[in-house]
């Protein structure tokens, strides 16, 4: 099939290239940056520039182009993330997720695409009942300020995602990433933070994360360019895990000392409001959905060997 990959260079965007082109499709990458080209042409893919926020140019280039499914992936996370300045820094993402969504959709429509996968996060289910979420629960609508209009753009990318009338709809809500290219990669900012002690254990550490290495996020999102029904699916591993428990294996893996323990005042002081949300509050999730509806498994089922397995192999 034609293909385009919206954030082509992105963390997933590098493993998914790849993977489309090897599987015989013709992929198109778009980027807004000129200098990205050589990377999207280096995996097997024609690059076109174009910035998603601009609607007629990224309608050009989708009509020029004539996908029959069209992929978002676009982000734009800085690599270090402040939790005390958590609005301002997710702020460019937030635009992405609905600009650029409602942009990408228009395009899609308009040269007669036939299917759109797109990102979306599991991290932010609203934390009430269960500490595992499947995909019919509500998202975090009434977040704290600081952090509410980040889930709301979530909310607005899958609806106006979902809500596109004449497109097969997929938005697959990823877990935390970790593998190359990210945050709990080898050289990633976070695991500098354990390394430096500068990611503590805020009050119990309750708070579930549900993760997945990126090569099987972008696997997941390989199998849904030609399969599964329109909908909402969670890509994460087998093991949502407290965050007492997976600091600490992940900080003995690296080899780093054991993370601080802090009082719950004390980590808001420090983190502000969501480092609390991600300590005490969010939710994990099931990927059971996933599983049957799109055949999908990963390959690294559980974070525990997943993280010994990528921070031990080289490069």
């Amino acid at each position: 099939m034609k293909i385009i990959v919206a954030g082509a260079t992105g963390a997933i965007g590098r493993q998914l290239v790849p993977m489309l082109a090897e599987a015989g499709h013709k992929v198109v990458g778009l980027t807004r940056s000129k200098s990205k080209t050589s990377v999207i042409e280096g995996a097997g893919a024609e690059a076109v520039v174009a910035d998603v926020l601009d609607a007629e140019a990224v309608e050009a280039a989708m009509r020029a182009a004539g996908p029959e499914v069209v992929v978002h992936e676009l982000t734009a996370i800085p690599p270090v993330v402040n939790p005390r300045r958590f609005a301002e820094e997710f702020a460019p993402t937030n635009r992405l997720r609905r600009e650029g969504t409602r942009n990408l959709v228009a395009a899609a429509l308009a040269a007669g695409s036939r299917r759109i996968i797109a990102q979306s996060i599991a991290q932010a289910y609203a934390p009430v009942g269960n500490w595992i979420k499947a995909e019919r629960e509500p998202l975090y609508g009434d977040a704290p300020p600081v952090f509410r209009d980040t889930f709301d753009a979530v909310i607005d990318l899958e609806a106006t995602v979902l809500g596109a009338n004449g497109l097969e709809s997929i938005v697959l809500r990823y877990g935390n990433f970790y593998g190359p290219g990210t945050a709990y990669g080898r050289d990633g900012s976070n695991a500098e933070l354990v390394r430096r002690q500068m990611f503590p254990i805020a009050g119990e550490g309750s708070a579930r994360w549900s993760f997945i290495h990126v090569r099987d996020a972008a696997r997941a999102t390989l199998v849904a360019v030609s399969r599964g029904e329109p909908g909402v699916y969670n890509i994460v591993d087998d093991e949502p895990a407290p965050a007492a428990d997976w600091v600490p294996a992940y900080a003995a893996i690296l080899r780093a000392p054991a993370p601080r323990r802090v009082p719950l005042w004390l980590g808001r002081l420090l983190g502000g409001p969501y480092a609390v949300y991600l300590m005490t509050q969010m939710p994990g999730a099931s990927n059971e959905h996933a599983k049957t509806a799109l055949g999908w498994r990963p390959q690294r089922p559980s974070w525990r060997g997943g993280f010994r397995e990528d921070l031990a192999a080289p490069g």
